[in-house]
């Protein structure tokens, strides 16, 4: 017979330090020599922190910051559990700098007065770590990959109960009118909840991760290494200097309406990151289906500056005038064939736009050597050709007559399905923001709360790449976690 223990809250506190004692003061100690933050805190935030405030703060910036950065870095899920480390590690405090451990209201105070100071410090970090990306793999450095998600709010929206009250009402007025079975009483339950929470405009309801909730809406962009570049939180400062990002609702379909927004949001977003980041070269962008519009690859191409664009068609590609056929991916097609698409040849020619001239050849054509003079020269072997011509049919397309078919790199290719692979790499960051940094299922509806909690999740993966560069460990750069263990 198997027994079970209800384990008391000391036993799970003494487990917890268990695990933070092994090797906590070669860990510590390797923070205490990696990090220094006179590099990495601007000198506008000291200013802004050490003004007059009418009496001399009791708690210091750095030992501030120092526990914010511990906090995230052993998954510290709350403030009050932070609390609790602090007063009964004297390692910790040591570490932090700490006389007196702060209480709650202070560490809320601190993140929502700087929350500022946290951008900038954010957006340095970004700055200085940019080139340790570039050195590890300039090819992923130079990528710039974009997606949305966001922070549930502890409101009673949120409450499951308060969906499934309104799906059951739905469900019985479907049954008791006899409605076609076309009816969805999902889609009707989010067609007649409120847009945003009573409690709070600016917690809007989304559709995120399969499920509808309300939530702060961010976006951000990492590189291909999946290392944190921009974090853009959808506040009403925000919105407010980009008026068309707002998207009410247009239809019964959550993800068409998360698919209009997202790609509202998309330029905006990158136009004021380049700006803030000018020594960042836009070259690749890689993005889902939702930003497949031509509207974003003129933007991408022309007003940003990207040489290639990732992003899936939603819906079946089409192009006017032109006298050949085409398969799914845009790639011209044997006249007599359909189905047998034309060989890629190189070619480097840039007269129309920045972009290379894409060459098709004769999928049947294959290169002749002629031994006498050491030339070589095309041959087609077709047996039904479509063309007087001896070496076969040629296609020469520009890109920016069509840039949604061909946006600088042949759709279906090796590089292609090798490229959009790393996509999944911002999904990863927004999961670890998310799990290992405990930004998910935070108990308060404060917008700059959040705000900051998430700007100190980019802030510690920023600095574990400092960390990670400095012990020349780079396998380390998206987790600390591996030294504790």
């Amino acid at each position: 017979m198997i027994t079970y223990k209800q384990l008391t809250l000391a036993e799970i506190f003494e487990d917890c330090q268990n695990k933070f004692s092994n090797d906590k003061y070669k860990f510590l100690s390797l923070l205490d020599d990696a990090i220094n933050l006179d590099e990495i805190v601007p000198l506008s935030f000291g200013s802004h922190f050490h003004a007059r405030t009418g009496r001399p703060r009791k708690h210091l910036l750095y030992p501030m910051i120092k526990a914010l950065l511990i906090q995230r870095i052993f998954s510290i899920p709350t403030d009050t559990l932070l609390i609790v480390f602090l007063k009964y590690s004297q390692e910790l405090r040591d570490f932090c700098g700490f006389d007196v451990v702060p209480d709650g209201s202070k560490f809320t105070r601190f993140k929502q007065d700087f929350l500022s100071d946290l951008q900038s410090m954010f957006d340095h970090l970004v700055d200085l770590t940019e080139p340790i990306c570039q050195t590890l793999d300039s090819a992923l450095a130079s990528m710039t990959i974009f997606d949305t998600s966001g922070i549930e709010a502890w409101v009673t929206e949120n409450n499951p109960k308060y969906a499934n009250r309104i799906i059951k009402q739905l469900k019985a007025f479907k049954k008791s009118h006899n409605l076609e079975d076309s009816y969805d009483p999902y889609k009707a339950a989010y067609g007649s909840m409120p847009t945003h929470a009573a409690s709070n405009q600016a917690i809007q309801q989304m559709y995120i991760n399969g499920h509808f909730c309300y939530a702060y809406k961010f976006g951000i962009i990492t590189n291909g290494l999946g290392i944190v570049r921009d974090i853009t939180f959808y506040n009403k400062a925000f919105l407010n200097a980009h008026p068309d990002i707002v998207v009410e609702k247009k239809s019964d379909s959550p993800d068409e309406d998360k698919s209009l927004a997202d790609s509202k949001a998309l330029l905006p977003v990158l136009i004021d990151f380049f700006q803030k980041h000018p020594l960042i070269e836009p070259r690749s962008f890689l993005g889902d289906a939702a930003f497949d519009t031509m509207k974003i690859y003129k933007s991408l191409f022309e007003g940003i500056g990207f040489q290639k664009a990732f992003i899936p068609l939603k819906t079946k590609l089409s192009i006017e005038g032109i006298d050949y056929n085409v398969n799914e991916n845009g790639i011209p097609c044997c006249p007599n064939d359909p189905d047998l698409p034309m060989k890629r040849e190189g070619s480097k020619s840039h007269l129309r736009s920045k972009l290379p001239t894409m060459k098709f050849v004769c999928p049947k054509m294959k290169w002749k050597y002629n031994s006498s003079d050491k030339s070589s020269r095309r041959v087609c072997h077709c047996d039904n050709p479509c063309t007087t011509s001896s070496c076969g049919r040629m296609i020469y397309i520009y890109p920016e007559k069509n840039l949604r078919a061909y946006p600088g790199v042949e759709r279906g290719s090796q590089e292609w399905e090798d490229t959009y692979k790393i996509r999944v790499n911002v999904e990863k960051s927004i999961n670890h923001f998310k799990d290992s940094f405990c930004i998910a299922d935070r108990k308060t509806q404060n917008e700059k709360t959040l705000h900051a909690d998430l700007l100190l999740a980019g802030i510690t993966q920023l600095v574990t790449v400092l960390v990670a560069d400095k012990i020349h460990q780079h396998q380390y750069i998206r987790s600390l976690k591996p030294l504790i263990a």
